[in-house]
């Protein structure tokens, strides 16, 4: 019996379980940076409501998360909150950078580091 796909099934097998892996990590460090800042870790994995969330602890009003759903704008508005959870935390743009792009590095350096929340920064 031929393989019908390219790719053998155990390369397939071995990505999926590094993306569960992946994931695993992102709640966890999620989970962490919710606690950090005085939320419910939970709260990190109820759909909506960990963005709702996300938008309190990045200071930035509730109705955000209407802009967050629509297309293209989210992106950008997903990005600014990114930049003020990282500043919340004492880091710069930088690191938001960081988070963006290199996110299974900088969640978890944010969630696990020595950076300590601070609802006053801006």
């Amino acid at each position: 019996m031929s393989n019908q796909f390219p790719i053998e099934p155990w390369v397939i097998m071995a990505l999926v379980a590094v993306e569960l892996a992946m994931l695993l990590l992102l709640i966890a460090a999620w989970w962490r940076i919710f606690e950090k800042a005085g939320e419910p870790g939970w709260a990190a994995i109820v759909p909506i409501y960990n963005g709702l969330v996300a938008l309190k602890i990045a200071g930035k009003t509730m109705w955000w998360i209407l802009l967050l759903l629509i297309p293209v704008v989210g992106i950008v508005f997903g990005f600014i909150v990114i930049v003020s959870i990282a500043k919340r935390f004492g880091k710069g743009v930088g690191f938001a950078l960081g988070m963006i792009f290199l996110f299974p590095i900088f969640y978890p350096l944010l969630a696990w580091g020595e950076a300590q929340y601070n609802p006053r920064a801006a």
